[in-house]
């Protein structure tokens, strides 16, 4: 991918663009199944394989718009993209006007819109001051959008969450849609309603939204599979449905099925061969996917090797072992028992959709927000209790310890097990060894010392060596000249005294001579 150059004239546009519905069916041809912009997560490989089951448009990753516009090489990273991989839109992130422009200038030759992140309700956001925590700065806002949609060839979008008050959340969407927003896209959370409080999203607040704003709408929030996509799309009017979390769970979940998770995984793999992409988005998404397998106790090992995995190779041999284990259930050449879960697997919420075989892409159920508060109220009322039953802890031996001793003792356990040939490997370490003596030398050492060695070399003979920081020649110029400048100051502080006592000088109060002797 060749680096982007910023256009030179920020005011010049190559054609008139199209704006609301004339691009929305024009341009992103009227989808109305979408990718969200996943930090991390949305990247091309996961792109491809979600157009290949029915995706009609796709957002890249949350970018932050300052290094994207001053980090050639961040910048050369995020925009992976390839002519299949359209229609698409890329977000930022930022609370710069002319930050953000020139971010959005770099990216809309790759792309056919440019998203503003307004609701990412996210701690780093709230430290970084953008998405959802700039949503009460409207003429900021209003600037942001302003300067986008006039100074780009491309249209803005904006995606939002609403307020608690309803008012003023239509307010806030017909402000942007003012400012020069072509697409909104609203969450049906709140700000808070995050991590354990994530709860139910409220469609009712996108459909009075819908009522009030001529521009195209997407909405986000409640998507856990092609059931809930319609039923979005009829209940509040909105020209298309974003999934997220879901997609992550299911790549699938526009087509209406449920494929094995091998399957999924397999084809996601093979799009990373030809779309390279950092191990930990790898690794991110085998999670999500096998999520529901992950958490049966007897796939523990599995579930350290993926962990622990940093090659493709080692995500291979994952993704064989899950399909060696699961397929002859699937094919119905065995008859599948149900497994014992981990202690930690949440049963909240899960009865409320009948579960699938733990193989297949499913979506993940969330446990309800009051059934959290229950379970921290009781941990405040047990922690306060004096007749609580302290809990005991014990090695395999039978002996009490610690819950700090046991905690790394259980890390230990969840560590890999290295086979033989490993722990040999590790021994046989191929290093170069010092001139002088048996220990290793410094890689960057320039007389191919270890650094004890090195060190006496450097005093001995008054050198220096950058490689172990060992600068005696470089500290002894500067003692040298500090003294220098030391003694220069001490001699012109002798000659200020010796002309300050000289008897040629005469204080101005003392009369001149002549009148003395008069």
């Amino acid at each position: 991918m060749r680096d982007v150059q910023l256009p030179e004239m920020v005011n010049e546009i190559r054609e008139p663009k199209l704006a609301g519905y004339d691009f929305y069916h024009r341009v992103l041809g009227s989808p109305r199944y979408v990718v969200a912009p996943m930090v991390d997560q949305s990247e091309l490989a996961w792109r491809m394989l979600c157009r290949r089951y029915g995706a009609q448009l796709c957002y890249s990753p949350m970018y932050h718009a300052n290094l994207f516009a001053t980090d050639l090489k961040y910048r050369k990273d995020a925009l992976q993209t390839c002519p299949e991989d359209r229609p698409l839109i890329i977000q930022f992130c930022g609370n710069d006007p002319q930050q953000i422009l020139e971010a959005a200038l770099a990216a809309q030759d790759h792309c056919d819109a440019v998203d503003i992140n307004l609701g990412c309700p996210q701690a780093i956001a709230k430290r970084g001051h953008y998405g959802s925590f700039l949503q009460d700065e409207w003429e900021l806002l209003t600037d942001i959008v302003r300067t986008l949609h006039e100074k780009l060839s491309v249209p803005v979008t904006c995606k939002i969450r609403r307020f608690e008050d309803r008012e003023k959340t239509i307010q806030y969407a017909k402000m942007l849609e003012a400012a020069g927003c072509q697409l909104l896209t609203i969450h049906g959370r709140t700000r808070e309603q995050k991590g354990p409080l994530t709860g139910i999203a409220d469609w009712s607040y996108i459909k009075d939204v819908r009522e009030h704003i001529k521009i195209p709408m997407f909405a986000n929030g409640n998507i856990l599979g092609l059931d809930d996509v319609h039923r979005c799309l009829d209940e509040t009017g909105v020209d298309g449905v974003m999934s997220a979390e879901g997609n992550l769970h299911n790549p699938a979940i526009f087509q209406g099925i449920a494929p094995p998770v091998w399957q999924m995984a397999k084809e996601y793999l093979e799009f990373v061969d030809q779309y390279p992409c950092p191990t930990s988005y790898i690794r991110g998404h085998l999670f999500k996917l096998f999520h529901h397998i992950m958490n049966i106790r007897s796939n523990s090992q599995l579930r350290e090797q993926l962990a622990t995995g940093n090659q493709l190779t080692q995500f291979h041999a994952v993704v064989a072992k899950v399909q060696e284990k699961y397929e002859p259930y699937h094919t119905g050449m065995a008859k599948y028992e149900p497994e014992e879960m981990e202690l930690n697997m949440s049963a909240g919420g899960i009865e409320e959709l009948p579960m699938l075989q733990p193989w297949l892409c499913q979506p993940y159920i969330r446990a309800s927000p009051e059934s959290h508060r229950q379970k921290i109220a009781e941990k405040q009322r047990e922690a306060v209790d004096p007749n609580r039953i302290k809990r005991q802890y014990f090695d395999n031996a039978g002996n009490e310890i610690s819950r700090k001793r046991m905690k790394k003792l259980r890390r230990r356990q969840r560590r890999p097990i290295k086979t033989d040939a490993q722990c040999q490997l590790r021994h046989e370490r191929h290093l170069e060894y010092c001139e002088q003596c048996a220990n290793p030398l410094g890689s960057k050492c320039e007389f191919r010392l270890c650094r004890i060695c090195c060190r006496d070399k450097c005093y001995a003979d008054d050198c220096d060596c950058p490689g172990h920081g060992i600068l005696i020649k470089s500290r002894r110029a500067k003692a040298k000249q500090f003294e220098a400048h030391c003694k220069q100051e001490n001699n012109n502080d002798s000659v200020s005294i010796v002309s300050a006592t000289s008897p040629t000088t005469m204080e101005s109060d003392d009369p001149p001579l002549a009148d003395s002797v008069s």
